[in-house]
């Protein structure tokens, strides 16, 4: 069947270019109606213009899609929560939500000044942060949302240079691993985007990737899927020049260790407590405590 989404009304954070516009026009060119969040700064975060977003609003209009431009930071929970009041006194609801939006100021940890990191830290984390707690009442109410968080590799499995940026994709994970538990009874679902794309983030890898290949439009399909009647929840899913794959935080079995030669018995058995033999992804995170748990009670007979 067709994936719709008529009668749906969805934002979608940092929507003025990359991989926001392009979430922006497939979402409405499959019948959402679209909040096109865009504060119009600099790939590191200066300046601010509306142009970007308007330009993305005019596009959706020009093919017959119905949107709004809003030019609110989502460091600025006041100006979310005005965004979320607009968009719902206009067209009812909000039932989708991406946060998209971000910065980068890549150096080295060693010369990355606090500041750098923070800031960094303020856009992607708290940013999704202010934008999910604006919109999430709402969803309870109704008993239907769907948002998707936007991490990384970098913050998956590191990036030199990236110490900021990885940190707060990585963050992204543990806070939709939580709002996915506590929204569930409400069919709020909430899922990960990891997506690899030649934007004006991606612009100082010149060589390093085909560019060629990695259009943002190329990821949007996994997007549409995360924020879909049908989607998962708890969900990280990569999206890169038309591959599509699934990442996890699993747990291996591990070892029981105790007395007081405890850390001489991790050090000479880490190659157990690393096999990957009967791995799981816990549901929750009492399933460490309770492996451990199990271990001990086994050890005492």
């Amino acid at each position: 069947m067709t994936m719709r989404f008529d009668g749906k009304v969805a934002i979608v954070t940092g929507a003025g270019g990359g991989l926001g516009r392009e979430h922006a026009l497939a979402l409405a060119g499959r019948g959402a109606r679209v909040v096109v969040n865009d504060l119009g700064v600099a790939r590191d975060g200066a300046g601010a213009s509306m142009s970007p977003a308007q330009a993305v609003v005019a596009e959706i209009e020009a093919a017959g899609g119905e949107a709004m431009a809003n030019g609110a930071s989502v460091t600025d929970f006041p100006a979310v929560q005005a965004m979320v009041a607009e968009a719902t006194a206009r067209w009812g609801s909000v039932d989708i939500l991406v946060n998209n939006a971000g910065v980068l100021r890549d150096k080295s940890f060693a010369k990355m000044e606090i500041e750098d990191f923070r800031f960094v830290v303020d856009v992607h984390l708290m940013g999704a942060v202010n934008c999910t707690k604006a919109v999430w009442d709402g969803m309870r109410e109704q008993g239907y949302g769907r948002i998707v968080m936007t991490t990384s590799s970098s913050g998956l499995y590191g990036n030199f240079g990236q110490a900021n940026y990885g940190a707060a994709k990585m963050a992204l994970v543990g806070f939709m691993q939580t709002l996915a538990i506590e929204g569930a009874k409400n069919d709020i679902r909430v899922n990960c985007l990891a997506p690899t794309a030649h934007t004006r983030m991606t612009e100082d890898l010149g060589a390093a990737l085909p560019l060629e290949a990695l259009g943002p439009e190329l990821v949007s399909p996994g997007l549409l899927y995360l924020v879909s009647a049908e989607a998962p929840t708890r969900c990280i899913l990569g999206a890169g020049a038309g591959g599509f794959e699934r990442a996890y935080v699993t747990l291996t079995q591990g070892i029981h260790a105790v007395g007081p030669d405890a850390p001489e018995q991790v050090a000479a058995r880490f190659e157990a407590i690393s096999d990957r033999t009967g791995e799981i992804v816990p549901e929750m995170g009492a399933a460490q405590g309770m492996i451990e748990l199990t271990k001990a009670q086994k050890a005492q007979g």
